[in-house]
């Protein structure tokens, strides 16, 4: 299944600047929209990437791990 985030976008001078409304942490920035949106994706991938290895790094034990899924807002 696959996953949705909610991509946000702003034009701020001759940048734009792009998150993630769902995770603290992933923005970026980039001199068109089309640049921003690729790198905002890359960004994505990597910060939840990153947050899978750390758990496992970091976990003692057993971690229970499961979907969880919320109504739209």
């Amino acid at each position: 299944m696959a996953r949705q985030f909610t991509a946000a976008y702003k034009k701020a001078g001759q940048w734009y600047m792009g998150w993630v409304e769902e995770i603290p942490g992933v923005n970026t920035q980039g001199k068109t929209l089309r640049e921003v949106k690729a790198n905002l994706r890359e960004a994505l991938i990597l910060v939840l990437e990153t947050n899978r290895a750390l758990l496992k790094k970091d976990s003692k034990g057993k971690v229970i791990r499961e979907a969880i899924s919320l109504p739209p807002a």
